[in-house]
Order: C-alpha cells, then structure tokens, then sequence
C-alpha cells in the first residue's frame, strides 16, 4: 500500500486496515517460527505499513490549530 492510498482513507478505514494488517503480522511470524518463509522481508514491510498507518491515523486524529 503506497503513501498515496493511506492518506485518501478515513479514520474508520484506517483502524480497519492497522487490525488487518497486525493479523497479517501475526500469522506470518507464527508461520516463520514453524518453518522459515521464503521471504521474511515481508515480515519487515508489515511492520513498517503498520507504522505508516499508524501515523496517518495520529495525524488525521490530531486537532489542527492554525
């Protein structure tokens, strides 16, 4: 999921998207605990997408005072 398409999704669909993705989390470090993945950079990338939504979150939660 690229920057552009977390930015365009509302507060509702971003927390969404943070359970879906720590699910996905999950289930590949339970699956590289059992048997090595072929690739566990995916591990990595979801952590980081995790972080990435995680902060559009913070920001569009954030009051804005201008």
């Amino acid at each position: 999921m690229k920057n552009d398409e977390i930015r365009t999704l509302s507060v509702e669909a971003l927390r969404q998207q943070i359970v879906n993705e720590q699910q996905t989390l999950q289930r590949l470090k339970f699956a590289h605990a059992v048997t090595p993945i072929e690739n566990p950079m995916r591990i990595r990338a979801t952590r980081k997408l995790i972080a990435r939504l995680h902060t559009e979150l913070t920001v569009k939660e954030k009051p804005t005072t201008k």
